[in-house]
């Protein structure tokens, strides 16, 4: 169980620089492959981001790739998941080549998704942070200790509002942020990103 655990460790320190400097899949499974060969035969190390994702999946840190209408009207989930087009704007789901014809059948797929939500399931990253014992008494400090979060009004606002909710310690409190930003500093380009963060108040500062 130990060995597990550090490979696991070890795996989400390595995908964190992966993603810290913005290496590409191919160069990271190369990356791994060499490590593994300078390690012990016996050793446990992914030898591809493919396996290494597999190993970090079960642990909770998985995410979903979820396809966008490009108008931002619906996602392609639920009763919209089978279609290939939007039912409110008639907008292709995939990316249409300027010489192609603008309807598509509605059974056809054709190119990649024209826009996509990365989506991180965040029920499984609460219930590891409760797992581990010096994060959820970090996460309900609040109760047991100096609580100069009175100070908040946002804090505030939520007792006066819910007050049943703020008397359950572990209940969290969450601010959501989100701007757009071109990820390659051309203002020329059509592409942009738009990071949506989710900030847990419950941490002590």
């Amino acid at each position: 169980m130990q060995e597990f655990l550090d490979v696991v460790v070890g795996g989400v320190k390595l995908v964190n620089v992966k993603a810290r400097y913005g290496w590409s899949d191919k160069s990271f499974s190369s990356l791994l492959q060499v490590v593994h060969d300078m390690l012990p035969e016996e050793n446990t190390l992914p030898k591809s981001y493919y396996q290494a994702k597999k190993i970090l999946c079960p642990m909770g840190m998985e995410y979903q790739k979820i396809h966008v209408c490009p108008n931002d009207c619906i996602l392609y989930r639920h009763e919209f998941e089978e279609i290939s087009k939007c039912p409110r704007c008639g907008v292709s789901r995939y990316k249409v080549k300027d010489d192609e014809e603008c309807s598509i059948d509605e059974n056809s797929k054709k190119g990649p998704p024209a826009k996509v939500l990365w989506y991180l399931p965040i029920v499984p990253r609460f219930k590891h942070l409760f797992a581990s014992g010096d994060d959820a008494k970090d996460l309900t400090w609040h109760a047991i200790g100096r609580n100069h979060l009175d100070d908040c009004p946002q804090w505030r606002k939520i007792d006066r509002l819910f007050p049943d909710f703020g008397k359950e310690a572990r209940n969290l409190r969450l601010g959501l942020a989100s701007d757009g930003m071109n990820p390659y500093d051309n203002l020329s380009t059509q592409h942009s990103s738009w990071p949506v963060l989710l900030v847990i108040y419950n941490f002590p500062p």
